[in-house]
Parts: C-alpha cells; structure tokens; sequence
C-alpha cells in the first residue's frame, strides 16, 4: 500500500454526471470539466473542451430550472480553472498557457461581468515551458489589506519533463492586476511533506487553501499566515475514495471549490482512452461533493 494511502479518506455526499443535469445534453456529449466556482448557491463548470460555461444548481437535481449552459463566442478553449474576484465582482478563468511569441509561453486569464459577459483579457507575465505544462489553478485571495490571484502550476518546481515528475515541489505563483498585464510578485512553495505527482486546481476560503492533485488523487489542505506569506503547518492531506483493493476510483479530478470549511464540490475530467483503465469511466465528466472527516 502506498503512503497515500495511509492518509483520511474523503467522504462522498453526492455526485452526477455533467450531462444529466443540464438540458439537451445527452451520455454521448464530452462534458470535459476543469474548474468550479460556487457562487450564490450556484455551481459554474468550465471545460477544456468548450468555451461554454455550465450553471448548475448546487442541489445537483436533474431538471432544476437553474440548470443551464451559458453559451460564450467561441473564440477561447483550454479553459483550467475558474475564481470569483470579490473585490471587482468579476468571474476569472484562466487558460493554461499560449503562445506569447515565437520562444515564449504563458497563461492568460478572461475576465466576465456576473453574468458572464466577456471584458477582455489579460497575459500572465510568468513564462512557461512549453504548452502543456502550465497554470492549472486559479484562486482569489484578499492578502495584507491587497487583491492577489493564485496561479498553481500543474507541474512540480514548474517543470516539465522529469523534474516536474518529482513529488515534493509544488508551486503557487502570486499575481497581482496591472494595468497591462497579471504580473508576478512571488513564489510561494507548497511544504514539501505534500508529495503530489502533479497539482490539477486550488481554491482559497479567505486563507484555508484547497490544493488538488489527479494524477495522486489526493487533496491538501493548508492555512496561510495573514500577515506573511508561509503556511502555518504543514496541513493535512486527505486521498479521495479507492476500490476495495486501495486503487485509485477517481481518476481525473481537475477543479475544486469549498462549499463549507468541511465540504467542498470537484469536478472531473473525461477518461484518457489508451492511458487510462476503463474503470475510470464510472466517475469522469462528473461532479462530485465530499465532507472532511
């Protein structure tokens, strides 16, 4: 059994498929989840997949009226994550990284009225390494009397390849709105005890942060200082349900919200054919309620 293992398990309240909440949608339809956002007892989805933004109502009942997809443009996919920003009343959602020039990559992030009209966007100034190894998260904070975002990286150190691979180095970049661009104005390392092969979303509740991990299946869950940038412990890491046999059910865990400080709501991505077992079918494209224990 692996150290993972050893650690509380999170306990399901409830879960369904994306596709049978909302209306016109059908099993057929790549409902490809990657970020949630509760706001006003209502659950907003992005998607990898799709410019268009599910609302779902957070009682997750087939049929409710609130259930609904906001139909966006078009112009914008790769979606990862989605936050509310308190202070401008404005949903943010980021895409993991785009082409900045011919040698350069980096994330940007979409701003939308409450309403999810589209204002605009923004560059990250944090250079990336490639395309597929960029921000997976995004989270608003209210820090020492500023606005910050939370940009984590999906990878350890930031890195790609076989460095990125090793547990021990998650990341969390701090950025703050110019009047240009989100720039950088810091690092902050998640403790090194968090041994998480990749890192798939976080959410913030004032300074209790939510980290998620897919390829670990595992959440952490850590309070920061607020007066300083450094965590106050070392947090306590919880791994979402396995089989009987210990292996791992939910597979493609992407985004993560916190309802109460002992609930939160995730949502999954689809099954990767050819890399993943069939098995995790059963809980992808899906979205999901767990209690702390």
């Amino acid at each position: 059994m692996s150290e993972i293992q050893s650690y509380p398990t999170l306990q399901l309240v409830q879960e369904c498929k994306i596709h049978a909440l909302l209306p016109s949608k059908s099993v057929d339809d790549r409902m490809e989840a990657s970020g949630v956002c509760l706001k006003d007892g209502r659950f907003y989805v992005i998607f990898d997949n799709s410019p268009h933004i599910a609302r779902l109502d957070a009682s997750l009942a087939p049929g409710h009226p609130a259930n609904t997809l906001i139909r966006q443009r078009g112009e914008s996919t790769g979606f990862e994550d989605i936050t509310y920003h308190q202070t401008s009343k404005h949903f943010l959602v980021i895409l993991e990284a785009l082409i900045f020039d011919e040698n350069t990559y980096k994330p940007n992030i979409e701003e939308y009225t409450e309403d999810f009209r589209y204002l605009g966007n923004a560059w990250v100034d944090f250079p990336l390494q490639g395309l597929n190894k960029g921000m997976e998260g995004l989270a608003y904070i209210r820090h020492g009397g500023e606005d910050y975002l939370l940009g984590l990286c999906e990878s350890n150190k930031c890195r790609a390849g076989k460095e990125g691979r090793k547990p021990g180095g998650g990341r969390i970049q701090l950025l703050q709105r110019s009047d240009t661009q989100w720039e950088h104005r810091g690092t902050l390392k998640l403790p090194e005890s968090v041994a998480f092969e990749d890192y798939a979303c976080l959410d913030a509740d004032n300074h209790r942060l939510a980290v998620v991990s897919q390829m670990t299946s595992a959440l952490w869950v850590g309070q920061l200082c607020e007066d300083r940038w450094e965590w106050v412990d070392n947090g306590r890491v919880y791994q979402f349900p396995r089989d009987p046999d210990g292996n791992i059910l939910y597979c493609n865990v992407e985004g993560v919200n916190w309802i109460t400080p002992t609930q939160i709501v995730v949502v999954s991505d689809k099954r990767k054919p050819g890399e993943q077992s069939k098995h995790c079918t059963e809980k992808d494209q899906s979205i999901h309620i767990f209690n702390l224990l």
